[in-house]
């Protein structure tokens, strides 16, 4: 499994994680996501 695909992975399951309805103090789930999907779309221009 690539790199790109972990990053993918990760931001898949924080998405899920921030909609439930579990309250999460400091930290918004939703935005690490959105860095951890920008993160990996970026990988290719990152590592080359």
């Amino acid at each position: 499994m690539s790199a790109q695909a972990v990053l993918y992975l990760i931001a898949i399951i924080l998405l899920v994680v921030a909609a439930l309805p579990v309250p999460v103090r400091g930290f918004n789930l939703a935005l690490a996501a959105a860095a951890f999907a920008l993160l990996a779309y970026a990988w290719p221009v990152i590592t080359a």
